[in-house]
């Protein structure tokens, strides 16, 4: 009885559940991101990074915000996000081309500059967090857009068309659309 007894206790404390770490990791150059598997440090602007219940120690990283925006809001994402990080542009020294790899601030607070005429490190038009909305309104005074939550960001500002100057393919562009002008015949 006594054996049984040590027996469930044993493996009671194995079973005993951990607490998923979800602060923020630093970016390094083996960071990739979720969308395009490229090293993030490659591109510039502000980065998002998502813990998901289950991926200890392995959030998912994201190039630009706005795709982590995408990404929080597709119907097929039902993992239980447990924190959600993005890069601080009102941090000292954070710049456009290197935004810092560890000023992250939790991205439901944070304050974001929708509508700028920024893009982001893929190429589409990027939302920009900060932590002081002094600093967001400061930006959104310089170069254009409104500053409002994460959550009233609308699906427009992070669904953008990537432009073809940044694609660098503007013949193929013009070569899609004629396609798609074309009657059918």
């Amino acid at each position: 009885m006594k054996r049984a007894l040590l027996f469930a206790l044993a493996l009671t404390a194995c079973q005993e559940e951990t607490a998923q770490n979800t602060d923020p990791l630093p970016l390094t150059p083996e960071t990739l991101g979720h969308f395009c598997q490229m090293n993030l440090m490659e591109h510039e602007g502000p980065k998002g990074q998502v813990h998901l219940d289950g991926l200890p120690g392995a959030p998912l990283f994201f190039s630009q915000v706005s795709d982590m925006v995408v990404y929080l809001r597709l119907p097929e994402q039902s993992s239980t996000v447990l924190a959600i990080y993005v890069s601080d542009m009102g941090a000292e020294g954070a710049t456009w081309a290197e935004p810092g790899v560890a000023n992250w601030i939790d991205a439901t607070t944070a304050h974001y500059v929708v509508g700028a005429a920024v893009e982001g490190g893929m190429g589409a038009p990027e939302v920009v967090p900060f932590a002081d909305p002094d600093k967001a309104e400061a930006f959104a005074d310089s170069r254009g857009g409104i500053v409002m939550a994460l959550d009233d960001i609308p699906d427009s500002a992070v669904n953008a068309p990537v432009s073809a100057a940044a694609t660098g393919d503007e013949d193929y562009t013009r070569r899609l659309k004629a396609l798609a002008e074309e009657p059918e015949g």
